[in-house]
Formats: structure tokens, C-alpha cells, sequence
């Protein structure tokens, strides 16, 4: 089976609508088509990238036929290998940067799909919808209960704690990206595999559907929550619960402290009241932001596969951007060393559009001449190289 070209186009616009998250000017310093680039980037960056996570769970699963036997039991290992190797990754990059950075949530997000991987489309479509209703009211409900004393006890023993600013509690429950209202995304993109995206049809339903997940969504947040239901906190410029994503932005919500000196923060997320649980911002968590967020997810990576597929000559022109998304992994953790190198570049210090453009030009320029030599990109390779030890399983 052909690599998806779509999918690939897909990744590389999430990876730069976490440059626009990242390093771009805030949006209160944007209007016109600046500031409708930076809302949508916000939130929705690391949404499509969780989605495309489920999708490349699959691939590794096989996408539309589950392995089976000796074959299913070697791709389970090598997700997990690929799990371990996140969380590692994502705790050693946190302990460095002192922000919290997705990584470590995809090592648990990998590791609880792996009893989903033989499900039906269907199937995983009702998981992840039921996810949506219910886990957000049930997140709320759990962190009210651990908060305080419970959630400090629980911190002080929690090795992963000690090490850096995400513990078991926040990769479960109250971080920025926690499985409890995240694993709808996953699933979601894990049901998205198992079609066919290259038939018209599919084509023409899944666009259907994203379109009616949007508007309804946000739609109802806005008639039940009133006009501020959509609305960014990050528009002051200071995200209060950061971004930071593999690969993915962010984009901040209600509460929380101010943002790391990259633009990563290191708060949580914060719905303050159940009154709250009616809105849609960005990364709140709440039902209408999932179900909202998932439909735009499915618009772009529709949208990518009938571009790719229906204009031959962009997909000849994209080529550069096509790279980015075959090594985001690498276009992810390298965007922490060029601020590193260009601190200038970072978060909350530019009001201009340079510094994103220059990042963006820059990763396709380096992807595409690293793909003309290499088949994976540098992290990518190190991952397909640590995973291969599942070939040991018999």
C-alpha cells in the first residue's frame, strides 16, 4: 500500500500551526487574516496531531485488515517500545526546558489504545463519541475531588513528579493534554484509518461529517454559553496553560499562570465552574470543544488527501511541505533547539510574523533535502531503530 501523501500534508500543517502557536506574535497583536490563522492554530494544531497519532497507531496495526498471530503481536510491541521511548523523551525535554511538552501524554496514549487495535471503524467512531459526552463532566467531577490535599499527596510520591513538572496525575487527569478527555482524539483518528480515504464517497461523508461536528459544536457553544464560548485567552499573549506538542500547538484556556519562556506555560487546564463545561475554547476539554475540535481535524485531513489526490501539480509543488510531515517528530523537538540557538524567536517576545516564516521555510528547506538522501527523518529513524527490537517477539 502506497504511503499517504494527504495524511503526510496534513501533519506538516499541524506542525505549522504549532509554529504559529509557539513562536508567532500573540493574538491580541494580529488582525485581518493574521488574527483568524492564529485562532484557528490555537488548540486545533495539537488536536489534528493527536488525531493523526491514532491514524499512525494504525498503520503500524495494520490499517484496514488488524494483524493477526505473530504479526499482531510485533506491532503491539513495537507501539509500546515507541510508548516508552515518548514518555522518556517527553520527561527528559520537560526536566530541560522546564515546559511541559507532549510528548510523555502520546507514551500514555499509545499504550491504552493498544486493546482498541482490532476494533471496526464503527466501533471506535461510538468509543470515541461516548469518550466526548462523558469524560469531560467526569474530569471535572475527579478533579474537584482531587484537589487540595489528595492531588498534593498523591504529587509527593510520584517519581515522574520528582523529575519534572508532569507527574501520573497530570498525564491522567489535570495536565494539558490529559488522557481522560484526550483519548477521544486518538481513537477517533484510529477509526479514520480503517477507511478507505482515497474513495470519493468516503471522501464526501467524512467531509460531511467534520462539517457537521464543527458547526454543531460551536455552534451550541455559542447559543447555550454566549459569545466568549469560542473566545482564546491567549489573545493577552500570556497562554495560561501553555501549548507545546508533538507536534502540535496549543493554544491556551481560562485560568492558570502565565507561559514559560517559550510559550509552553506550565499550568493546567482550568474549568473553573460547571457552567464552564458549556464552552468551546481552545484545549478547555469540555464536550463541544472535542466534538468541534475532532470535526475540524477531519476537514483538514480529508481536505489534504482530495488536494493531494485531485491536483497532481500541487502535490509535485507541496513536496517540501510533504516532507515536514514525514519527520515531525524531528520538526517538533528541533523547534526547541532553534529557540534555544534564536531566543529572540521564542514565544511572547515578537510581535512579528518573521520569526514563523523563517522557522517554516526553514524546516521544509532542511526536510526536503534530508528526504532526497534518507527515507525517515534523524528521530524518526532512532524510533524505527528502537521499535525494531519487537521483531524479537515470537
Amino acid at each position: 500500500m502506497g504511503r499517504l501523501v494527504g495524511v503526510d500534508l496534513a501533519r506538516a500543517l499541524a506542525v505549522f500551526g504549532m509554529y504559529i502557536v509557539h513562536i508567532g506574535p500573540p493574538l491580541s497583536a494580529t488582525d485581518g487574516v493574521g488574527s483568524w490563522v492564529r485562532y484557528l492554530a490555537d488548540g486545533h494544531s495539537s488536536v489534528l496531531f493527536a488525531t493523526l497519532a491514532g491514524f499512525s497507531l494504525m498503520l503500524i496495526a495494520g490499517r484496514r485488515e488488524p494483524k493477526t498471530g505473530l504479526a499482531s503481536r510485533q506491532a503491539k510491541a513495537r507501539i509500546t517500545i515507541r510508548a516508552v521511548v515518548l514518555l522518556a523523551l517527553g520527561t527528559a525535554l520537560t526536566m530541560e526546558y522546564g515546559d511541559v511538552v507532549i510528548l510523555g501524554f502520546y507514551g500514555v496514549y499509545f499504550l491504552l489504545s493498544l486493546p482498541l487495535l482490532r476494533l471496526s471503524a464503527k466501533t471506535l467512531a461510538i468509543i470515541a463519541a461516548g469518550l466526548a459526552l462523558v469524560t469531560p463532566q467526569l474530569a471535572y467531577v475527579l478533579k474537584m475531588w482531587l484537589s487540595g490535599p489528595v492531588q498534593q499527596t498523591v504529587n509527593t510520591y510520584d517519581p515522574l513528579k520528582s523529575l519534572s513538572e508532569v507527574g501520573v496525575l497530570d498525564l491522567l487527569l489535570t495536565g494539558l493534554y490529559p488522557v481522560i478527555t484526550w483519548m477521544p482524539f486518538v481513537i477517533a483518528g484510529m477509526a479514520l484509518a480503517r477507511l478507505d480515504l482515497s474513495a470519493t464517497a468516503v471522501q464526501r461523508r467524512l467531509a460531511a461529517l467534520g462539517a457537521t461536528l464543527t458547526v454543531t459544536a460551536y455552534g451550541l457553544a455559542v447559543l447555550l454559553a454566549g459569545k466568549d464560548a469560542l473566545r482564546s485567552m491567549a489573545e493577552d499573549g500570556k497562554p495560561s496553560s501553555g501549548s507545546g506538542a508533538w507536534s502540535g500547538g496549543s493554544g491556551a484556556v481560562s485560568g492558570g499562570s502565565g507561559a514559560g519562556p517559550s510559550g509552553r506555560g506550565s499550568g493546567e487546564q482550568l474549568v473553573s465552574s460547571a457552567s464552564d463545561l458549556l464552552g468551546a475554547g481552545p484545549h478547555t476539554g469540555t464536550t463541544f470543544d472535542i466534538i468541534g475540535s475532532v470535526g475540524v481535524a477531519i476537514l483538514v485531513i480529508v481536505g489534504a488527501t482530495v488536494l493531494i489526490d485531485r491536483l497532481p501539480r500541487l502535490r509535485r509543488l507541496a513536496k517540501p511541505v510533504i516532507a515536514v510531515g514525514t519527520m515531525s517528530l524531528t520538526a517538533y523537538v528541533g523547534h526547541f533547539l532553534a529557540q534555544s540557538a534564536w531566543p529572540a524567536s521564542a514565544a511572547g517576545t515578537t510581535r512579528s510574523w518573521m520569526p514563523v516564516l523563517t522557522y517554516i521555510l526553514g524546516v521544509s528547506v532542511f526536510a526536503a533535502i534530508w528526504s532526497r538522501f534518507f527515507r525517515r527523518g534523524p528521530l524518526e529513524w532512532l524510533l524505527h531503530q528502537a521499535s525494531g527490537l519487537a521483531r524479537r517477539i515470537r
